[in-house]
């Protein structure tokens, strides 16, 4: 039987690496994300491998995200995967120095944006016999780093909210994991740093960053395990990376 599997923020990065891999897969695809000509792009390339479904809505709109989600043709009310991918990181200012847009940004996206979506998505999920929540974690959220103090908070209540779910959920058969990636080169720094490609491209300079592609493979094995085995917490990191602040960066000239 076909699963179905929902990703938020698919346009880019993790997101669309891991609806491309489980399209190679066979799995139905649900693809989210606020960039809509986006979505139709991967939309096309998605159709090629498997069936494919898209939703345009922003997470932090709880009306958004309820509209698209009771809007759902009665062949795609069963949802067997939940991947909550969309996030982001706006602004690297010490506390004192922080914007509050960036802040609100980051919390409304990073932890209201999850709840909403798992909220309304959890009762099309009840009948599935699979029932797996993905949430995308991070670093930032098993350890703080400088200037990173809003951004890692928001992480630490996805880390928080994930093992809280796995409790209040377990007696209904979910499995609920985090994944927790290092540093990552997709959109993230870009927008970390509103659009400067060049202080983007220097957070990886002389080091070799994990791809999405690298967490889509995670992704992939870790739900192909089977229905008695879960992967409660996972941290994926580059080999040159050690801690969320402890890199080791080859130097060019060498």
């Amino acid at each position: 039987m076909e699963k179905t599997v929902l990703i938020t923020g698919a346009t880019s990065g993790i997101g669309k690496a891991t609806a491309i891999k489980l399209a190679d897969r066979g799995y139905k695809i649900i693809i989210t994300g606020r960039r809509a000509h986006l979505l139709t792009e991967l939309e096309k390339q998605l159709r090629q491998k498997t069936r494919v479904l898209t939703l345009n809505f922003d997470v932090r709109d709880f009306k958004q995200v309820e509209k698209s989600i009771y809007s759902l043709p009665n062949d795609w009310k069963q949802i067997d995967i939940l991947i909550n991918n969309a996030g982001l990181a706006v602004g690297l200012n010490p506390i004192d120095k922080g914007d509050i847009n960036d802040w609100e940004v980051m919390i409304d996206t990073n932890i209201k944006g999850m709840l909403y979506v798992t909220k309304k998505v959890l009762p099309l999920m009840m009948q599935s016999t699979v029932k797996h929540i993905i949430n995308i974690g991070s670093i930032a959220g098993k350890e703080v780093y400088l200037n990173g103090n809003v951004y890692c908070a928001t992480k630490f209540a996805v880390d928080a909210l994930t093992r809280s779910m796995r409790i209040d959920l377990l007696d209904k058969g979910f499995k609920v994991t985090a994944v927790n990636p290092g540093m990552t080169e997709t959109e993230f720094s870009l927008v970390r740093f509103k659009g400067n490609k060049e202080r983007a491209e220097k957070v990886y300079e002389g080091i070799e960053p994990l791809k999405g592609e690298d967490i889509a493979h995670i992704i992939d094995f870790i739900i192909s395990l089977p229905p008695h085995v879960n992967i409660n917490d996972i941290v994926i990191m580059p080999t040159d990376q050690a801690t969320a602040s402890i890199v080791n960066r080859k130097n060019s000239e060498e």
